[in-house]
């Protein structure tokens, strides 16, 4: 493959060099946190992190172990940038996002450090186009703080369970309604449209329940503007951990598998909109 042969000289001149052999397995989990044009890239020697924010009420991150790349080399302790992603997304399906049977393309991303572009090299069939996308100081990212210490209640579900809700929520409603119990009706997503109320209840001992770890009773609303680009990241999953803390802040943790099968993970977390008494 071309893109191996780079000379080791030319790798010592990056900050950041991550290669993979189908560069799918990158641009499906970036099109799970697609709902702003720009990105902030964290990568450390465990991997690459992504994250995007929509007004101060919603963050998104992308989780990318360094061993789902075939090469991951980082020069310095943590690297840092802001992309716009939907360029970045665009170069990435530059060959067109081939999905033929044994045609991928494969991805090498070099990072020289502040000032610098991400020089992308993707090589298709032997054909081998550079893509140079201007990069930015990161911004600094709101810290939910969210920890697992102040967890309340946790719901591990089988994500089939929840795409057809999803699809299916009412969107005149403004906000949803999530309800986590140690008692009935113990997972409740509920909607309040122009044609009435809605409930989906899941029983803790259902099927597509893995976890039911509930210890007090809450009710909480969030707007469905900002839970609505999540279901790009329920369409990819297998599975979707959700947590609320003692704040009522949520967290939507999916696990998703790549074309090859290794697991990645993308997480949301979103402010209540309002109290319910």
């Amino acid at each position: 493959m071309p893109l191996s042969t780079q000379s080791q000289a030319d790798d010592e001149q990056y900050v950041l060099v991550a290669s993979l052999d189908n560069a799918r397995n990158l641009s499906n989990i970036l099109k799970a946190i697609t709902f702003k044009d720009h990105a902030i890239f964290n990568a450390t020697p465990n991997g690459l992190k992504v994250t995007v924010e929509d007004s101060k009420c919603l963050q998104a991150n992308a989780f990318i172990q360094a061993d789902i790349f075939q090469e991951f080399t980082i020069r310095e302790d943590v690297v840092g940038f802001q992309v716009n992603l939907t360029v970045l997304l665009d170069c990435l399906n530059i060959f067109g996002g081939s999905i033929v049977p044994g045609l991928s393309t494969a991805l090498r991303m070099c990072y020289k450090g502040y000032g610098y572009p991400l020089t992308l090299f993707l090589e298709e069939g032997g054909v081998v186009t550079v893509c140079k996308i201007n990069t930015q100081e990161p911004e600094e990212l709101i810290d939910f703080e969210f920890c697992s210490a102040n967890v309340t209640n946790k719901v591990i579900l089988l994500s089939e369970s929840l795409r057809e809700p999803f699809s299916e929520l009412d969107t005149t409603s403004e906000v949803l309604e999530i309800t986590m119990s140690p008692d009935q009706p113990y997972f409740r997503l509920s909607t309040f449209g122009n044609s009435g109320n809605a409930h989906y209840d899941y029983p803790k001992d259902s099927e597509m329940m893995e976890l039911f770890r509930c210890t007090t009773t809450q009710t909480n609303r969030y707007k469905m503007s900002l839970l609505k680009p999540s279901t790009k990241a329920l369409a990819l999953s297998s599975k979707v951990s959700v947590r609320t803390d003692s704040r009522g802040f949520l967290s939507l943790q999916y696990l998703v598998r790549n074309d090859c099968g290794q697991v990645c993970f993308v997480e949301y977390y979103c402010c209540p909109d309002e109290e319910v008494e």
